[in-house]
């Protein structure tokens, strides 16, 4: 009998635990925050500036801009502008880059990632250029 009793009382903890997990702040799956170093504190000069901080807007471009891009964008690949709405959301993340002063091979890597997929399964390093070339010409200059 003494052995019953320690059977249920296992399976009563073990189903507590489990209603407690539930109860977690975090998931379980959740990776652990990283900490930062103590070797090395911020200097004043390192952090950057409140204006740095601010994400820069996503420009839009007008009719006239969106017709452009439309245009150099088929001009690229037909396939790039099937849904243009697709295509300009796509081209001011492409500007939001630019504006962002990231390096050209980024912004470019990005591009070709972006833009690749449903009816252009694969770009090639000159249709990504080709893209950022687009995006500059017609209102990210």
């Amino acid at each position: 009998m003494e052995r019953k009793t320690w059977i249920i009382v296992g399976a009563a903890v073990l189903a507590f635990g489990g209603v407690l997990s539930l109860f977690e702040d975090e998931p379980a799956t959740a990776k652990p925050e990283s900490k930062p170093s103590a070797t090395a504190a911020a200097k004043p000069t390192d952090r950057p500036s409140p204006e740095a901080s601010k994400p820069a807007a996503i420009p839009s471009p007008d009719a006239a801009q969106t017709a452009a891009l439309i245009a150099a964008l088929r001009a690229v690949d037909p396939g790039l502008v099937a849904k243009e709405d697709k295509a300009v959301d796509r081209a001011r993340n492409v500007c939001q880059e630019i504006k962002a002063d990231k390096p050209a091979a980024t912004v470019q890597t990005n591009a070709k990632a972006r833009f690749a997929g449903g009816t252009v399964p694969s770009l090639t390093d000159d249709q990504a250029a080709a893209i950022v070339t687009a995006v500059k010409s017609s209102f990210c200059g």
